[in-house]
């Protein structure tokens, strides 16, 4: 049997009206338990490795806040005393027996379900990591009659982190590209990002999966691939498959290999979930109660000022709003907070009695000599239309000597763990080397070139600065470069550019051995075979530690 769904007026006209997803989708997730050997280093065997790889496959690199970060929530709404008359006092029952999918006897599924047996404290970190969200995810699949495996989908995507960054660009709990999630309803601003915000991105993702299985039959299948690799992808492959008389069920479609992963992932979970008792597989209980509660606040506040009026810390607060970028809520919204159920009325009551300019803290700057909005709001950590609606400029001209009210954050900036500075910063300062350089983005500059030029990975670089390779860079903007990774020896690496003229007799390895490089970087950097033979006089780009070139030659 096959479910179709109804789409509303308005998602149905935000998907048609949208631009076409392309291929980007990419849902990606992180085991998050300590770094695994390579597959090779792990088995001799040629079948176990392959299975090893299978298994990791879509395990990319995401960046997780430390999770002690969270752990204050989660200890939180363990402690409320929430009454409440239910049957099922595990909500993880809730889902069991709303689970779906059938789940074929497929190699592919037994060793994504192998893997997760085998990490059981894998699962336990990632259930820790839900519980505060859980419920309410349930709660919305229910309602909509949805499938339940789909609860299960943010350990897929992101281990249900919501503040989860990938390499392909895509964030928070469910794994949105740019693209995808403004498509459906998340916006993203200097302040805020839907995309981490857990109500609007699980109404987002249920929108484009409730899409996609009406666009693919009720084939819930086909939709899972498809939110995964694209929907274009999904339907091509399909096309193929019919025209070559083949069977067009997921099974037999020739996607890509993190896809073909990706959906084996999610039935060995369900699997696993309605099977635990048989396979005396710990899942970890949660209570079966409603923990959060989201609360209209009508305007913008400052979120160590909002956490205060709570009676929670201020990293509580954020852990739960996880969709503000900033030290306050977004002023063009969304204007609501989700607290913990038992705080939330008196929150409410307490919040009406103060008036809406008295939620943020102000200072008066008057206008000095060489002064622009844009530098005023960037000393003060806010947005040149903050600055201008607050006092009603209608241009971006001001005078020396004009005073203007500047919101600004009620405690030090540091204060606000969570914030996108801060995470940034702590991702920057985690040691990945013995010496840390700083690179200022100048003019030209790709993400690729300031790589190249300290000879490491394009991946890696994106990683130590909480980026994806293909995000823009902006001028003056500061990366931190690591080096002496792999051992001391390069703690003190001085990585210089050369150009090297070709002489007669030369060669790819004369030159590699000369110079401390290897062939491979050489071919790369110059974009040349390894087969080619070189030209004397011909001039080669090369990147090297001048702490160890050779003494000779």
């Amino acid at each position: 049997m096959q479910l179709k769904f109804v789409l509303s007026p308005l998602v149905l006209a935000i998907a048609l009206s949208g631009c076409q997803i392309t291929d980007e989708h990419s849902q990606t997730a992180e085991s998050n338990v300590a770094p695994l050997a390579d597959c090779d280093e792990l088995h001799t065997n040629e079948e176990a490795i392959n299975d090893c790889e299978i298994a990791r496959d879509g395990v990319i690199d995401v960046v997780h806040p430390k999770d002690e970060l969270l752990d204050e929530t989660v200890a939180l709404v363990e402690a409320q005393d929430v009454e409440a008359e239910v049957v099922i006092t595990d909500v993880w029952q809730r889902v069991s027996d709303g689970l779906y999918f059938d789940v074929p006897d497929d190699r592919r599924v037994d060793v994504q379900r192998k893997w997760y047996l085998k990490h059981p404290e894998y699962m336990a970190r990632v259930v820790n990591r839900a519980k505060p969200f859980l419920h309410y995810i349930v709660s919305e699949v229910e309602q909509r009659d949805m499938p339940m495996e789909l609860v299960l989908l943010p350990i897929v995507e992101s281990a249900f982190d919501p503040f989860a960054y990938s390499h392909g660009r895509a964030a928070g709990m469910w794994q949105f590209i740019p693209g995808t999630g403004k498509r459906f309803g998340m916006d993203q601003t200097w302040w805020y990002d839907g995309r981490r915000d857990v109500v609007a991105s699980t109404k987002g993702a249920l929108d484009y999966l409730t899409y996609l299985a009406n666009m693919f039959d009720g084939n819930w299948l086909h939709a899972l691939a498809a939110y995964n690799s694209g929907e274009g992808r999904v339907s091509r492959a399909i096309r193929a498959n019919k025209k070559a008389g083949k069977p067009t069920d997921f099974w037999h479609l020739d996607l890509p290999r993190e896809t073909r992963a990706y959906v084996p992932k999610l039935l060995a979970l369900a699997d696993i979930l309605k099977n635990r008792d048989t396979y005396a597989f710990a899942w970890p209980a949660v209570e079966n109660v409603a923990v959060i509660e989201i609360v209209d606040i009508g305007s913008q506040v400052d979120l160590a000022f909002a956490a205060d009026l709570a009676g929670m810390t201020l990293e509580e607060l954020h852990a739960l709003n996880p969709g503000f970028n900033r030290w306050a809520t977004s002023p063009e919204g969304p204007h609501r907070l989700v607290l913990p159920v038992e705080k939330a009325a008196d929150f409410s009551m307490a919040l009406a009695k103060i008036d809406r300019n008295d939620r943020l803290n102000w200072v008066r700057y008057e206008v000095k000599p060489g002064d622009s909005l844009s530098e005023i709001a960037s000393q003060y950590h806010t947005t040149v239309k903050v600055i201008k609606q607050v006092n009603d400029l209608s241009s971006n001209t001001i005078r020396v000597g004009q005073p203007i009210m500047v919101p600004v954050a009620l405690k030090a900036l540091d204060s606000y763990s969570l914030s996108q500075g801060e995470r940034l910063a702590r991702t920057q300062n985690a040691a990945h080397g013995r010496h840390k350089i700083t690179h200022t983005v100048k003019s030209g500059d790709t993400l690729w070139d300031i790589a190249r030029k300290y000879n490491v990975s394009t991946k890696k670089l994106a990683k130590w600065n909480g980026m994806a390779p293909t995000d823009m860079l902006r001028l003056g903007k500061k990366l931190v470069v690591w080096q002496g990774s792999e051992n001391a020896d390069n703690a003190d690496a001085i990585i210089k550019q050369l150009t090297y003229t070709v002489r007669n007799g030369d060669s790819l390895s004369r030159i590699a051995a000369k110079f401390n490089v290897r062939i491979n970087d050489i071919s790369k950097w110059n974009d040349i075979s390894r087969k080619r033979y070189l030209q004397p006089g011909q001039k080669l780009k090369l990147f090297v530690d001048v702490t160890r070139l050779n003494s000779t030659g």
